[in-house]
């Protein structure tokens, strides 16, 4: 693998207007282009659909008192559908918190992801299925943890045998603001020094909350792991075909022995960093403008018209769409509240009297407010 200081500074296959042509020294990333068919550009294509209608549902719902919180990803839906759909049947993916778009690549029920927001569960999967692990709300630690399984799997001998029932990757996903975390630098030390196979995915979304990209780093953040010994790499992360074959490629390297390596999304988020801030308050609208004009949605409908793709397919996307937020409003307003006793579970091995007083005042706290209504 060529280090990031060789390469043109940024992978584009897609033009904001959908027209698609691969650079000749983007050749090696082209060819996993080539291997996808008409279904695979319409899959890709629902579920960026898909995932932005849930997302647009989820932030209503929160409005409406639903959620405690929502971590919306508009804009970065290209980054996320196509790296997740290049991640392959034995890899596992370590998210942060915004991955909705990852998820559903891999099979998670989205309802899953509203429980975890709404405080009934903590997260409402099991990795060892779905090998997409649960979200890390604390910035930047799921990090260490894709560093400490990827070296595990260098341990078990799941790298670089050549048989593809056996040899593994990692990706882990984190954003612009995790940088600055110590946890990525750790992990890039740890993944390097050991040659693990993972790789990290960067979706530099302009702001960490509302500081700006420039407010962290003075160069690109895909130069970032070079200082460690692992090579970077920046994509244009509103462009899902440029971000599927970077992605594959370099899982492929990483599942084959070759180590780790860095990607940087370049992106944009659209709206707030979570449900509790509002972005007009630190960040300029022309700013917003600039990358809705860039839109990844947009851009690859450019690109299925121009492969002969009519209005039917799009309507029926649309459609499909409203239904599914239909349905998730309706199992959000039905979904019951866990018993009380869920809290003090699985807090120690045995029962401890400390955690049984506790839940005896909260139930008894509790049915106050009943007898108080009568």
């Amino acid at each position: 693998m060529t280090t990031s200081a060789g390469r043109v500074p940024q992978v584009q296959m897609l033009s904001p207007d959908g027209v698609f042509e691969v650079p000749s020294e983007y050749a090696e990333y082209g060819k996993y282009i080539e291997n996808l068919t008409l279904d695979d550009f319409l899959k890709f294509y629902r579920d960026m659909a898909r995932i932005r209608r849930f997302d647009n549902e989820c932030t209503a719902l929160q409005r409406q008192g639903q959620m405690g919180l929502w971590v919306p990803a508009v804009g970065q839906e290209a980054a996320q559908i196509g790296s997740g759909y290049a991640v392959g049947k034995n890899d596992h993916m370590f998210p942060s918190y915004r991955e909705h778009g990852v998820a559903i690549t891999h099979g998670i029920d989205l309802m899953s992801i509203i429980k975890m927001m709404r405080g009934v569960n903590h997260g409402g999967w099991n990795p060892e299925e779905t090998r997409f692990h649960l979200y890390a709300i604390v910035l930047g630690t799921q990090v260490l943890h894709a560093a400490g399984y990827a070296m595990g799997v260098n341990f078990d001998g799941n790298v670089g045998t050549g048989d593809p029932e056996v040899d593994q990757a990692v990706i882990t996903y984190f954003g612009d603001g995790a940088t600055a975390e110590g946890d990525v630098s750790e992990a890039l030390l740890f993944a390097a020094v050991n040659k693990s196979p993972l790789v990290f995915f960067c979706q530099n979304n302009q702001w960490a909350i509302s500081s700006p990209v420039s407010a962290q780093t003075l160069v690109p953040l895909y130069l970032r792991g070079e200082g460690f010994g692992v090579p970077g790499i920046q994509v244009d992360g509103n462009d899902v075909l440029a971000c599927y074959a970077v992605t594959a490629k370099h899982m492929d390297d990483a599942r084959n022995g070759l180590g780790p390596s860095l990607i940087e999304a370049l992106t944009y988020r659209v709206g707030a960093h979570t449900t509790s801030d509002d972005p007009s308050k630190y960040r300029p609208q022309e700013e917003t403008d600039y990358w809705i004009a860039r839109d990844p949605i947009t851009r690859f409908e450019k690109f299925l018209r121009r492969q002969g793709v009519g209005d039917d397919f799009f309507q029926e996307v649309a459609q499909a769409g409203d239904e599914l937020a239909n349905e998730i409003r309706e199992a959000t307003f039905a979904m019951p509240n866990p018993p009380l006793e869920n809290i003090f579970k699985h807090v120690y091995t045995d029962p401890h009297p400390l955690v049984q007083e506790q839940q005896a005042w909260l139930e008894n706290y509790e049915s106050s407010f009943e007898e108080d209504s009568k």
